[in-house]
C-alpha cells in the first residue's frame, strides 16, 4: 500500500492541476500539459524506474520557415513583377517555386506587420495606425494584446527555434527604451533571438541597433563598409547556421524584415551607379514599360489599363532640365538600394537551402509591406524627417549634393512621383489603402520538399492576415484556443496552401476590408468600394467624413481599378459600404481617423515624460528614445549639467538626435559649445569663452521666442552662474528629431548631431549628472 500511495500521488496532484473544462481540448492549449509521468517510483532508485519529461517536438516533417519582409517596394518596382530594377534572387526563388499577383497588405507598415505575425486584421491587434500616431481606442492604442498571439509563440512551444531580424517597429513608442517593459517586444511575443531595430525606419549606415533587448553598436563604421542589410544577412546566417549544427532536426521559424528599401535611401555607391542613365525617360515613360512587361510575363491579364495620372503628379515633359537631372538621379538610388537588398536576401536564401533540411524549408517572400513611398514630398529630399515634420526641400539644394545621395551624409529620399510610378498599373501608393497602389505586393513561395509546382503564377485573392494561417497549415499545428492562459481571438486568416497545386482553385477569402488614416476599401466576391481620402504626402489637417466619395471597381474585368462603375451600380456600391461597416465593427476600424501629424503629440498617450518638467539624468544613460526624452522641441528650457573639467578634456555631456537633426552639448578645445542641427539645413553653435579648471556648474538656457513652426529663440551658456556665450537658434525641430536615433548621457551614439566630432565622443572628465528643466 505505501509503495502504491507513492507512485499514485504524484499523479493525483498532477490531475487536480489540470483545466478540467470539457469543452477544452488539452492539446490545443499552450503550453501543452505536463508530461504524464510512465515510471515506476519505489523506496530507492534500485526498485524505481526513471521517466525523464522529454523536450516538445515539432510535427513530424514540419518545415522551416523562412518570411522575408521588404519595406516600401511597390507593386511595380522589382524586376520579378515586371519592374525595372533587376531582381535576379527573387527571379530563382520564383523559379523554384510560386508567385501570387493578387496578395494584399494593409497599406502601412506596423499594421501590415502585426497582422501578418498574428493572422489577425491589423485593428484586432491594436495597430490600426503605427504606434507614433496611436490614440485611445482599441483598434488604434497600439497594444499588443495576449489575446492575439504570434506566429512565433505558437511554434515556440511547438518544438520550432524562432528569430526576428532588423525592422520591429511594433512596440509602442512609449515602452522602446532600454528599460522596457519588455512584453511587446520581439522576445516578449515569442522569438527567442532579435537582432533589428524599434521604430519606423533607421539610418542604414549607423543604425540604433538591439540584440534581443540590449542596446549594440554595429562593429564597423560607414568608412569601413558598414551597411545594414550585409549585417542583419551575416547574423541572421550565423544564427541559422547554428540552430542546424546543434539540433539539424529542429525547425526554426525566421522573420527577416529588413530596413530596406524604406528612407533614408541608402546603398553602396557601386550599386547605384550600376543604373546610372537608367531613369532618363521618366515617370510616366517608366509606367508604360512596367505594364507592357507585366502583360509580357503574365504578371497582369492582357487587358489591364493604365490608371490615368493624378492631377498633383506632373508629367515629366513639363520638368525642367534641372529637375529632370535630379529626379532621375533619385530613382537610380533607390533602384541601387533594392538591387543591394535582393543581392544580399538572395544570401541568405542560398544559406537556407544549403543547411540541413533545406529542401524542407518554406520560404516566403513578400515584396513589400505596402506600396512604394510618398513621403519625400513633391520634390524629394535630402532629409526624410525633415519632410515628415512639414518641411519640404527643393531642387537646387539636392542638386549640389546629387552625387553623395545614397551615402552617409543625407537621410534622402525620392520624389512623389517615383512612389505613383512604383506602384504601376494603379492608382496612389503607400498610406492609401483604398486603392490597390496601396495594398498590393507581390509574393513569393517556394517548398521544394511540398509544392511540385515550379515557376508558375497564382491569382487567388489574399491578404496578409493569411499567412499564419498557412504556415500553421505547413507545419500541421492547430492554432490553440488558449496561449499563456489567455483566450485567443480567432484568426481572420485563411489559410493559401490549397492553392499550391492548382492554379485555378476558387479563392477561399472572398472578403476584406482595407482602411489606414481614414482612407477605405471592401473587397467582396470580385468587386471593390473604395472611398479615397486625400493625397499622402500632405500630413497635416483633416479632410472629414461627411462628403466622402466612394468608387467601385468590379477587379475581375478590371484588374488595375482603371474604371469606376459607381454611376453604373449604384446598389451594388450601397450593398458593399454595407459590408465594410459591418467589418469595420467587427475588427475594431471605428472611429476613423484621418489626422497625422496632430496625432503625433497626443497627449493623452502613455508616457514616462507626461506632465514632468524637470529630469535628471546619471552618467552612462544611454540610447534614450525621442519619445522617452525631456520633449524640449520649441519651448524653453535649460540644461545644466554639473561635471569635473581639466584643461585638455573633452567630449559630449548630453546629445538627442543625429544627422537629420538634434542638438549637442559638448566640450571641445577648452570651450563649451551648444549645437543644434536643424535638418541638416541649417546650423547654429554657441560658443563659450575657455572653461576654468575644476568642478564646473555649466548650463544651457534656451529661450522660445517664435510662435511659427518651425520658428526658433536664443540660447545662452553660463558657466558656475556665469554668463560665457550667447547666441540665435534661428530654427528648431517642431516634434521629432530622428526615427531611432536617441538621447545619450556623455557620449553621442549613432550618427552625431555635429560633424565637428566622431562617435561616441565620450567626455573625458567625469560627469555627476545632467538636468533638464522645462517651461
Amino acid at each position: 500500500m505505501k509503495n502504491f500511495l507513492i507512485f499514485i500521488l504524484p499523479l493525483l496532484i498532477f490531475s487536480c492541476g489540470q483545466n478540467t473544462k470539457t469543452d477544452t481540448k488539452p492539446e490545443n492549449v499552450l503550453p501543452h500539459p505536463p508530461q504524464k509521468f510512465n515510471g515506476k517510483i519505489g523506496e530507492t532508485f534500485e526498485d524505481s524506474k526513471e521517466d525523464y519529461p522529454q523536450p516538445y517536438q515539432a510535427p513530424k516533417g514540419a518545415p522551416n520557415v523562412l518570411v522575408i519582409l521588404l519595406d516600401d517596394v511597390g507593386f511595380g518596382q522589382a524586376g520579378i513583377m515586371g519592374g525595372p530594377i533587376p531582381t535576379p534572387a527573387m527571379d530563382q526563388l520564383a523559379k523554384e517555386g510560386l508567385t501570387y499577383t493578387r496578395f494584399h497588405t494593409t497599406g502601412i507598415c506596423s499594421p501590415t506587420r502585426a497582422a501578418l505575425l498574428t493572422g489577425r486584421n491589423h485593428h484586432q491587434t491594436g495597430f490600426g495606425t503605427i504606434s507614433e500616431l496611436s490614440t485611445g481606442y482599441p483598434g488604434y492604442n497600439s497594444i499588443w494584446g495576449k489575446d492575439v498571439g504570434t506566429i512565433a509563440e505558437v511554434l515556440k512551444q511547438n518544438g520550432y527555434s524562432t528569430s526576428a531580424f532588423g525592422k520591429w517597429h511594433n512596440t509602442p513608442d512609449w515602452e522602446t527604451s532600454p528599460i522596457g517593459p519588455f512584453e511587446q517586444w520581439p522576445t516578449g511575443l515569442g522569438f527567442e533571438y532579435f537582432y533589428g531595430f524599434q521604430g519606423g525606419e533607421t539610418n542604414q549606415y549607423e543604425p540604433q541597433l538591439f540584440k534581443n533587448t540590449i542596446p549594440v553598436e554595429p562593429e564597423k563604421t560607414p568608412e569601413e563598409g558598414y551597411h545594414l542589410t550585409e549585417d542583419l544577412t551575416d547574423d541572421a546566417i550565423a544564427w541559422m547556421s547554428q540552430q542546424k549544427s546543434i539540433d539539424p532536426e529542429k525547425p526554426y521559424f525566421m522573420y527577416f524584415a529588413t530596413g530596406a528599401t524604406h528612407a533614408p535611401l541608402h546603398a553602396p555607391k557601386e550599386w547605384i551607379d550600376k543604373f546610372r542613365g537608367q531613369f532618363d525617360e521618366g515617370w510616366d515613360a517608366m509606367r508604360e514599360h512596367t505594364l507592357a512587361r507585366q502583360k509580357k510575363m503574365g504578371i497582369v491579364p492582357e487587358s489591364t489599363k493604365l490608371t490615368a495620372r493624378p492631377e498633383a503628379i506632373p508629367a515629366w515633359e513639363s520638368l525642367s532640365a534641372d529637375e529632370k537631372k535630379l529626379y532621375a538621379r533619385q530613382m537610380e538610388v533607390f533602384a541601387g538600394f533594392l538591387a543591394h537588398t535582393d543581392y544580399w536576401t538572395g544570401k541568405l536564401i542560398e544559406s537556407a537551402r544549403s543547411l540541413p533540411g533545406g529542401e524542407n524549408t518554406m520560404i516566403i517572400y513578400i515584396i513589400g509591406d505596402n506600396g512604394s513611398s510618398a513621403e519625400g514630398s513633391m520634390t524629394g529630399t535630402l532629409n526624410n524627417m525633415m519632410t515628415q515634420n512639414g518641411f519640404p526641400d527643393n531642387v537646387e539644394r539636392q542638386l549640389k549634393e546629387m552625387d553623395n545621395l545614397g551615402g552617409p551624409e543625407h537621410e534622402n529620399h525620392f520624389a512623389v512621383p517615383w512612389s505613383w510610378a512604383g506602384s504601376t498599373p494603379f492608382q496612389w501608393m503607400k498610406r492609401v489603402p483604398s486603392h490597390f497602389g496601396g495594398t498590393r505586393n507581390g509574393m513569393i513561395v517556394s517548398w521544394p520538399a511540398s509544392i511540385q509546382a515550379k515557376g508558375e503564377k497564382r491569382t487567388q485573392f489574399h491578404h496578409v492576415i493569411d499567412i499564419a494561417p498557412t504556415i500553421y497549415e505547413a507545419a500541421h499545428i492547430e492554432m490553440p484556443t488558449r496561449i499563456n492562459g489567455v483566450d485567443q481571438t480567432p484568426l481572420a486568416g485563411v489559410p493559401i496552401n490549397y492553392s499550391f497545386s492548382d492554379a485555378n482553385a476558387a479563392d477561399t477569402r472572398t472578403t476584406q476590408y482595407f482602411e489606414t488614416g481614414g482612407h477605405r476599401a471592401i473587397y467582396h466576391d470580385g468587386w471593390v468600394a473604395a472611398s479615397f481620402h486625400g493625397v499622402p504626402w500632405e500630413l497635416s489637417g483633416s479632410v472629414g467624413f461627411k462628403n466622402n466619395q466612394w468608387e467601385l471597381y468590379n477587379i475581375e474585368e478590371d484588374f488595375s481599378e482603371a474604371s469606376d462603375l459607381s454611376k453604373d451600380h449604384p446598389e451594388k456600391l450601397e450593398e458593399l459600404k454595407g459590408i465594410f461597416d459591418e467589418e469595420a465593427k467587427k475588427f475594431n476600424v471605428y472611429p476613423l481617423d484621418d489626422r497625422f501629424v496632430e496625432r503625433a503629440t497626443n497627449p493623452n498617450r502613455p508616457s514616462v515624460v507626461r506632465g514632468k518638467t524637470e529630469f535628471i539624468y546619471l552618467p552612462g544613460t544611454t540610447r534614450i528614445p525621442e519619445g522617452s526624452a525631456p520633449p524640449v522641441y520649441a519651448r524653453t528650457h535649460t540644461i545644466s549639467a554639473k561635471i569635473d573639467y581639466s584643461k585638455g578634456d573633452e567630449g559630449v555631456i548630453v546629445a538627442n538626435g543625429g544627422t537629420s537633426a538634434g542638438y549637442s552639448l559638448y566640450v571641445k578645445g577648452g570651450k563649451l559649445i551648444y549645437y543644434y542641427n536643424f535638418f541638416h539645413l541649417n546650423h547654429y553653435e554657441v560658443t563659450s569663452s575657455v572653461l576654468p579648471e575644476g568642478n564646473l556648474d555649466i548650463q544651457m538656457v534656451y529661450t522660445q521666442e517664435s510662435k511659427e513652426p518651425g520658428g526658433g529663440g536664443s540660447a545662452q551658456l553660463l558657466v558656475n552662474g556665469k554668463k560665457v556665450g550667447s547666441g540665435k537658434v534661428d530654427k528648431v525641430v517642431p516634434s521629432r528629431y530622428s526615427a531611432t536615433e536617441t538621447m545619450d548621457i556623455g557620449k553621442d551614439l549613432g550618427s552625431t548631431v555635429s560633424s565637428a566630432y566622431s562617435a561616441p565622443f565620450a567626455y573625458t572628465g567625469s560627469i555627476d549628472h545632467v538636468k533638464f528643466q522645462l517651461k
